[in-house]
């Protein structure tokens, strides 16, 4: 992933991908938009994707992810200008985030 420092939008919805959001997504320097919803994912939202200073979207629900969004992402929505305008999680069941633009 390191090699993909300029990527700007991800989409891998509807993909039915399994396992745990890497981590490494973090050092997405460039990232712009997240989009993560509708697959198979499980365990905790990683806390360095509150690294990605650039993000403005970030759709999570959908998946079978649990635990809380983490404070650094969180504070994405108010720090930088509050430039994350978008997060999407399954915060009615699955997910305590307080900060979610949309909860399902």
């Amino acid at each position: 992933l390191q090699h993909l420092a300029d990527l700007e939008f991800l989409w891998l919805y509807d993909n039915q991908l399994t396992g745990t959001i890497p981590a490494e997504l973090g050092a997405l320097s460039s990232l712009e938009t997240l989009s993560l919803f509708g697959n198979r994912l499980t365990g905790t939202i990683p806390a360095e994707l509150g690294a990605l200073s650039s993000l403005e979207t970030l759709v999570l629900q959908s998946n079978n992810l649990s635990g809380s969004m983490p404070s650094d992402v969180c504070n994405l929505r108010t720090t930088n200008r509050g430039l994350l305008s978008l997060l999407q999680a399954d915060c009615k069941s699955e997910v305590v985030c307080s900060c979610c633009t949309s909860c399902f």
